[in-house]
């Protein structure tokens, strides 16, 4: 338990600095948009790249691993879907609201669980949250878009349209790109290495500074039943779900943890833009965040140490 606390303390206090920095001395939007376009589009895809393009992925279980969140991030889907008629009688939960608590419980911080896969085991933990990243990015993706294109946009968006979208995901064609180097054999000369290697490793700072400075206070005092419950469907029943169908596919020890982890981290920051993007509800998207955020403080620890 103490590791697991200590490899997600430098994650938390970095969030925190970034939530202190918006507040104090990068107080302007731009800044913060400015960052966040540098490593959504350069930095992190760096990382993605690298980490699977050198990955021995013969050493890993990829399919129980990635198996294991997909089928759980299905399951959560799917379990969204049957509670939307439930949420709108008894909560008054309207189409766009719940497009952010079903972005909530199925999206996952994937800065959050990088940094944390890094601290606990180096490389290796590496590897295996990037093949998380492989199973979970794309299908995400689709659903996302589409829930919130059926629920919440003014027009509906065709398929062609969506596809589009999924499309330009750098992070998609980052983990494309990285897993066809590595069964290809095809090796980089040493200062390409070097510079790839150094877009990749400021990326996971910036990242988690930037998943700080979109935190909101407003409304987490005293947050609202729609919220609590997509805390507790992303905290405590999407680890749940992913450490259950990680024990069936035989899965132990760091492969068991990397699933818990990446299963109980906070829903993803890009969830508010495409929020703001698509019609969602995206000041209830940010209420999420910063609660899970706050939440995931206790939870992961506890759901990473119950199987590490």
């Amino acid at each position: 338990m103490l590791l697991v606390v200590s490899a997600l303390l430098p994650v938390f206090l970095l969030i925190v600095m970034g939530f202190a920095l918006r507040r104090i001395l990068l107080k302007e939007d731009a800044h913060w948009v400015g960052v966040e376009q540098l490593v959504y589009y350069v930095l992190f895809p760096a990382l993605l790249f690298q980490t699977l393009a050198r990955a021995n992925l013969a050493s890993v279980p990829v399919a129980g691993v990635g198996g294991a969140l997909m089928i759980a991030v299905l399951l959560m889907a799917a379990l969204c879907l049957l509670l939307r008629p439930v949420l709108t009688v008894r909560l008054g939960v309207s189409g766009p609201a719940f497009t952010s608590i079903f972005q909530g419980a199925c999206r996952w911080q994937t800065y959050v669980a990088l940094a944390v896969a890094g601290n606990l085991y180096g490389e290796v933990g590496l590897t295996l949250a990037s093949v998380a990243m492989v199973a979970m990015i794309p299908i995400l993706n689709v659903i996302a878009v589409w829930v919130l294109a059926h629920y919440a946009a003014p027009t509906r968006l065709s398929w062609p349209r969506i596809l589009l979208t999924i499309a330009k995901n750098p992070f998609i064609w980052a983990c494309v790109l990285g897993l066809a180097v590595n069964q290809s054999g095809l090796s980089f000369p040493t200062f390409v290495n070097d510079l790839i290697d150094a877009l990749g490793r400021s990326s996971l700072a910036l990242g988690l500074l930037i998943v700080g400075a979109g935190l909101q206070l407003k409304g987490v005092l005293r947050p609202d039943a729609p919220a609590l419950l997509t805390c507790a469907l992303k905290l405590i029943v999407m680890p749940i779900f992913a450490i259950g169908l990680g024990l069936a596919f035989k899965l132990s020890g760091p492969n068991l943890a990397i699933v818990a982890c990446c299963a109980s981290v906070p829903t993803a920051s890009s969830a508010y833009v495409l929020a703001r993007q698509m019609g969602g509800d995206a000041q209830l998207i940010a209420e999420i965040l910063t609660l899970q955020t706050a939440l995931a403080v206790i939870t992961m620890p506890i759901a990473i140490a119950l199987v590490a």
